[in-house]
């Protein structure tokens, strides 16, 4: 289906008001993105490009430029977290539940989130079958934490035409590829309708320092103006925003107190929970009398937390 064909259009003055527990206005989800990097292909991202140019292999600079992030820069971004007592979502390569064991372990141990992304850190455009990649990476969560996981983020926020679909046939209840919206949506599929919780491009890490090559500050000010209008937003009807890092960039020493300092703002505000993609869809699927309440997605349950 083409992107038109799933999702109708919906100006959000026009909807019923959603209502979050106990009082609150805003529910932000953190995502920390833990990808394995193979150094026998182009690595997916440089910092450092080689004198002769080229993609030359093996490239020692930029496979341990990532690698920094997953031996000292998550567990530089796990010590804010605990402190704020925050449970992120773990969008995991399939494979790295077991290279980076001690991270899926610290996350498991905390009771975080476990979300699908991708099998390898590559495009889903590039997988020799996507519906394999899917599945693997599925069966590899569900050994490990013991529950399948509910949500899916594309490397790269990557989909094929058939994603959703695929995804949906697979047992996943939602998707955050699609950055269009500041509530939960619901996506058409071949079979039934999947939630698309928003993600972010904006307050995204690879975005602000990778692409757009801003100081480290720029993370926390972005945030900060970001939370600052969807708390104002909220006031009509509940908003959701993500904040989005990777340790090899975020948990890199410049980079960590622009991290702790967005948290710290975001935390010090009433009316604001911290969730998880999935207390986000089970809140939506059960909150009454808009389009949430009416998707059959197998699973779901109350899992809310009251505001602070």
């Amino acid at each position: 289906m083409l992107p038109i064909e799933r999702i109708d259009y919906s100006p959000i003055k026009d909807r019923q008001k959603l209502v979050l527990p106990g009082g609150a206005r805003l529910a932000v989800w953190v995502i920390i993105n833990v990808e394995e990097w193979n150094p026998q292909e182009t690595m997916p991202r440089t910092v450092l490009t080689p004198p002769a140019g080229g993609s030359p292999m093996p490239d020692i600079p930029n496979w341990a430029w990532h690698e920094y992030g997953n031996r000292v820069g998550f567990w530089r971004m796990l010590e804010v977290l605990d402190r704020f007592r925050v449970r992120a979502a773990l969008a995991i390569n399939g494979s790295a539940i077991r290279s980076y064991e001690a991270i899926s372990r610290a996350a498991l141990e905390r009771g975080w989130e476990f979300m699908g992304h991708g099998f390898g850190q590559k495009n889903m455009q590039k997988v020799p079958d996507e519906r394999a990649e899917i599945v693997k990476t599925a069966q590899v969560i569900r050994e490990f934490t013991g529950r399948a996981p509910r949500g899916w983020l594309g490397p790269g926020l990557t989909e094929t035409w058939d994603t959703p679909d695929i995804l949906a046939e697979e047992g996943y209840d939602y998707v955050c590829d699609w950055v269009l919206d500041d509530q939960p949506v619901l996506l058409k599929t071949r079979t039934r309708p999947i939630v698309n919780i928003p993600y972010t491009q904006e307050c995204n890490d690879v975005a602000m320092m990778l692409i757009q090559h801003h100081k480290a500050n720029e993370y926390r000010d972005r945030a900060i103006d970001q939370f600052d209008q969807l708390y104002a937003d909220a006031e009509q009807s509940a908003r959701i925003m993500a904040l989005v890092g990777h340790p090899y960039i975020m948990g890199a020493p410049h980079r960590l107190r622009y991290f702790r300092e967005a948290l710290e703002h975001m935390h010090s505000r009433p009316g604001v929970v911290f969730w998880t993609g999935e207390q986000i869809l089970d809140w939506y699927l059960g909150a009454p009398g808009h389009q949430g309440a009416k998707a059959s997605v197998p699973g779901s349950s109350s899992s809310a937390s009251s505001a602070r």
